[in-house]
């Protein structure tokens, strides 16, 4: 494993857009873009490569590619923070048909593939999916990143849920909500990479999707940058969904 051995251990960089990079994150990148292609054998996007790549990469090979998070929460992993995830996809036309992410800290391992559901170490997801109101609903919401000043303020000002969660781990955000430890879930805007994988997984445990700008979730736009509104159950979508339209 190129990740735990690195824990509280690693040197840090920073990258051209500011965000942080460790060695870590680099070296378990490698291991992935070795060891996938014996699983299907097509090239591996990563978050480490250049956007230019990225790109390249999409426009040349988007009917069979790997997707790759090596470290999602590295400034958690940087900082002691015993949160984060190392994710991967494999994609077709945009749309995930495998989704693996793993937690070492708790060593949790979600998985799943389209039309078969969704796992945890074995377990079917979701874990639990008792029925709320949405005022006793536990959400995940990623304010920094809601485009809407306004829907940034009225979720403070005038939150329908009980209580909000921002643990700086996108794939584990879906994936609490695949098990249903959160809930409901907002954010204004995430990577390719932190969604491939937990959106499939959260999908197959039954969960409804869309995106801040109203589209079908895997049909939108934006590939390399999608919003998401999210809630397991189907009430509850639709109360959240109702409310975050009238508060953008």
């Amino acid at each position: 494993m190129e990740v735990m051995p690195r824990f509280l251990a690693v040197s840090v960089s920073k990258k051209h857009d500011g965000s942080l990079l460790t060695e870590a994150d680099i070296a378990a990148q490698a291991a992935f873009a070795e060891r996938l292609p014996h699983i299907i054998d097509c090239p591996m996007l990563g978050e480490e490569m250049s956007t230019e790549r990225q790109h390249d990469l999409w426009e040349k090979h988007s009917d069979g590619l790997w997707i790759v998070d090596p470290i999602d929460g590295t400034t958690n992993f940087i900082n002691g923070l015993p949160h984060f995830a190392l994710s991967v996809a494999y994609m077709q036309n945009g749309i995930s048909q495998l989704g693996v992410i793993y937690n070492p800290i708790s060593q949790e391992l979600f998985y799943a593939q389209r039309g078969c559901g969704s796992y945890l170490n074995g377990q079917p997801l979701p874990l639990r999916c008792a029925p709320k109101p949405l005022s006793e609903a536990i959400a995940g919401v990623e304010v920094k990143y809601l485009r809407s000043g306004k829907l940034a303020t009225r979720m403070y000002s005038l939150s329908p849920v009980n209580s909000r969660r921002s643990m700086g781990c996108s794939t584990l955000d879906w994936c609490y909500l695949a098990a249903g430890r959160y809930d409901v879930y907002v954010h204004g805007g995430q990577r390719l990479w932190d969604y491939a994988a937990g959106a499939l997984i959260y999908e197959e445990a039954g969960g409804q999707l869309a995106t801040l700008e109203g589209d079908e979730f895997w049909s939108g736009k934006h590939v390399f940058y999608r919003s998401v509104i999210a809630a397991l159950q189907p009430d509850l979508f639709d109360r959240w969904l109702k409310w975050i339209r009238a508060n953008q």
